[in-house]
């Protein structure tokens, strides 16, 4: 299996600067990756009531593909 290349402690604008193409998933998951992105994706994911395992394999699957 491979070495997951988003963690849940990894800050959201740290995240979409190195793979733009995860601002689709966050606006799909109703996380703000803009002005709410200062912060860790796990708390952003505590926020909306998210399943951090959920967005993270979402975020991961669309920067291995």
């Amino acid at each position: 299996m491979a070495e997951a290349l988003i963690t849940k402690d990894m800050v959201i604008n740290e995240v979409t600067r190195r793979h733009p193409e995860t601002r689709r998933i966050f606006q799909e998951f109703g996380v703000d990756s803009c002005c709410g992105g200062s912060q860790p994706i796990a708390m952003a994911a505590a926020q909306e009531g998210l399943e951090v395992s959920v967005l993270l394999k979402a975020l991961n699957a669309v920067v291995s593909s």
